[in-house]
């Protein structure tokens, strides 16, 4: 796993509906033998020729975008109102830094003083339209020259190695699982390989749909994250999977009923080839297996996910030896299918 380009690829600004600068630097990191179109939805669909045709055409998609804030208003103080895009819980906005806007111009999200806080204001966290983003200006007008409504807000970037092969950084939900297919790309196929890498999942909007009518495959495999709630005081079933168990193959999320005998084949594979898989022990989540299930006339898709704590949050930590297994597992089960 090439940790400078996953760094690379956390650091672009893609919240939902603006992932152009994801695209662009997916591109840029794609084999020459690779060629490439982008659908009317922003879907990126990248074709690699193999040593022959396979009996079936996979889909392997990961999604661009990220989570993030879009700002609704500039007050007359010039500060930015926001509204989320995506599942952000309110808690991670508090004094968090921002790029804001197509400037990336630097924000704050801003706290209300300690000493003006009144009865509940000291236990509760704030509701979101109270919040504003200040980046610095003195006026509606200075606000205006810089950042405008309805563009797009994302936390501060960069990528911390820790630990025992740990790694934090905003916007692993999905990038990990973009960076996953590129290194699939990059290796020799004994098949033509078709990777989708998808726009608008965290929004829910579906346009991984589109690509899955276009291309119409017999069987797709989402490369994912994961909610990983192993911590301290979570126990048996909330904790939902663990970093460090390996490859996360859920059986249902709440997108999706997975098709037992995927379920059944990633199970098998994982054993045979040493892979370390978990599932999740919690009905949570969901992706763009949901969309994709249903294109055309149905197509059974399969999720392989890297366990992640802090999802959605302007810091989320993984393990890289997680991400090694779900590259395994999905070359594996993508190799199965094909010839199924």
């Amino acid at each position: 796993m090439n940790l400078q380009e996953l760094e690379q690829l956390c650091a672009c600004a893609g919240v939902s509906g603006c992932e152009n600068a994801v695209r662009e630097a997916i591109i840029a990191l794609l084999p020459k033998e690779a060629t490439h179109t982008i659908d009317p939805l922003g879907n990126l669909i990248v074709r690699k020729t193999g040593t022959a045709a396979g009996k079936n055409t996979v889909m392997l998609c990961a999604h661009m975008d990220e989570v993030g804030l879009i700002v609704t208003e500039i007050t007359e103080e010039g500060y930015l109102s926001f509204a989320h895009v995506g599942g952000i819980e309110r808690r991670g906005y508090l004094g968090k830094q921002v790029l804001a806007g197509k400037r990336q111009v630097p924000g704050v999200i801003g706290l209300k003083p300690v000493h003006l806080l009144e009865g509940d204001e000291k236990e509760n966290i704030p509701p979101e339209d109270s919040l504003r983003i200040d980046v610095g200006a003195e006026s509606r007008e200075a606000a205006a020259a810089l950042v405008q409504p309805g563009e797009r807000v994302v936390f501060a970037p960069g990528l911390t190695c820790f630990g025992d092969g740990y790694i934090k950084a905003r916007a692993l939900d999905d990038r990990i699982g973009c960076l996953i297919l590129i290194e699939l790309l990059r290796q020799a196929l004994p098949y033509d390989m078709t990777a989708v890498f998808s726009t608008n999942e965290e929004t829910g909007a579906g346009a991984a749909q589109a690509a899955a009518f276009a291309l119409a495959p017999a069987y797709a495999i989402v490369v994912e994250t994961t909610t990983a709630a192993d911590l301290p005081g979570v126990e048996g079933t909330q904790r939902v999977c663990s970093l460090g168990g390996g490859a996360v193959v859920p059986f249902m999320d709440r997108g999706t009923v997975y098709p037992w005998d995927l379920y059944e084949t990633a199970q098998t594979l994982a054993a045979a080839h040493g892979i370390p898989m978990q599932t999740k022990t919690k009905i949570a989540g969901g992706n763009d297996a949901r969309s994709i299930t249903t294109a055309r006339g149905g197509i059974p898709t399969i999720t392989v996910s890297v366990p992640c704590r802090g999802l959605h949050s302007p810091a989320v930590v993984m393990q890289q030896k997680d991400a090694e297994a779900v590259l395994q597992l999905v070359r594996a089960l993508w190799g199965e299918l094909t010839q199924k």
